[in-house]
Formats: C-alpha cells, structure tokens, sequence
C-alpha cells in the first residue's frame, strides 16, 4: 500500500457490513471508491458485524485492533440499533459506547460516530437511547454523523425486500452525505 494513504476502519453493524448487499454495492466499498477520487491509495476496512449489538461490538473490539497492519487514520463507528431492537437498557448502551470510544482513544485513533434516528414505528422503544451517541462523542471529543441523510431512511425505494435495510441506492446516498465529514475527520486527525 502507498505510504500515504488514509486508512479508514468501519467499525460496527448490519449497516457498515452491507448486509443483503453484494461487496461492490456495501458501505465500505463504497465509501473506499468515494475516498479514492481524491485519495487513490485509500483502504476502508470492513469491520462490520450483523446483529452486533454495543455489547458485542466492545468484546469484538480488541481482536480488529489486534488484527490491523497499521494504526487507522480514522474509526467509523456505527452502532446502536440492535440495542434498541432487543430492548437493551439505555445505561448498557452509554456504556459499552463509552468503553468502545475509550479503547480507540487509547489506540489514539480518531473517531467519528454515526448516529441512526429511529424510525416513527420504533420512536416509542428509543425513548431512552435518543442523545447517546452525540452525548458519549462529545465526552470524547469525537465528531458525531447521522448515518442515513434525510429521505433515505424508511424511503420504499432505498429499502431490501425485508424493508429495513437499505439497498445499494441507499448506501450511495449514505456516502456522498458522509463523504465530507470523513474528510472533515481525516484532515482534523492530520493536525
């Protein structure tokens, strides 16, 4: 790999694995084609899990540090709504955000964290996880983005079949939403 790439790990769920998605039309190689227009020797390293609940994701944690070839330039962190799905305390998640914001401070890499507003049907379960992530980032000085930029989320024309997760067409949005944050990020980690 050309010395001065950014390396960028994606850290987190169904939404970071591409879940019902060919590898081409996921998050990572997308964003990784993204950042290569500008970046040509830029790496996205899926670390996505589906299912991974905040739980999961801090025991998962360690063995992706321990497994990189280098020190990533930037952490996406996108986490949370299987919490919500399986009814998990709200406390549990600030937690396990909390240790995972923690462990990739001490790793000393920076960190943005994607945040997921809840749909109408499930508003009333979220309640309690609402503010989290922006709370758990701001402690940590890491910088906070919504995953999904507006219209997409819930939209029927950016669903799969199973009408949760987005389709290809949605992930495109996701990225060209995302794009100038990560460069926001990368840049502010270059400083």
């Amino acid at each position: 790999m050309p010395p001065n790439f950014p390396l960028v790990l994606a850290f987190g769920d169904s939404l970071v694995a591409g879940y019902g998605l060919s590898r081409a039309d996921g998050f990572c190689a997308q964003l990784e084609r993204g950042l290569r227009a500008r970046h040509p020797g830029a790496v996205v390293i899926d670390a996505g899990m589906a299912g991974d609940t905040t739980a999961d994701a801090v025991r998962r944690l360690p063995r992706v540090l321990t497994r990189l070839g280098a020190r990533p330039d930037l952490a996406i962190v996108q986490i949370g709504p299987n919490d919500v799905l399986h009814r998990l305390p709200p406390a549990a998640t600030r937690a396990n955000l909390d240790a995972l914001l923690a462990e990739l401070g001490r790793c000393r890499v920076p960190v943005l964290l994607t945040t997921v507003t809840p749909p109408a049907f499930l508003a009333a379960r979220a309640g309690g996880h609402v503010g989290i992530h922006e709370a758990v980032a701001a402690r940590h000085g890491a910088a906070v983005w919504p995953f999904f930029p507006p219209g997409v989320l819930g939209h029927p024309d950016m669903v799969l079949a199973d009408r949760v997760h987005p389709n290809a067409r949605a992930i495109t949005a996701v990225v060209a939403a995302m794009l100038p944050a990560v460069e926001r990020a990368l840049a502010a980690g270059d400083g």
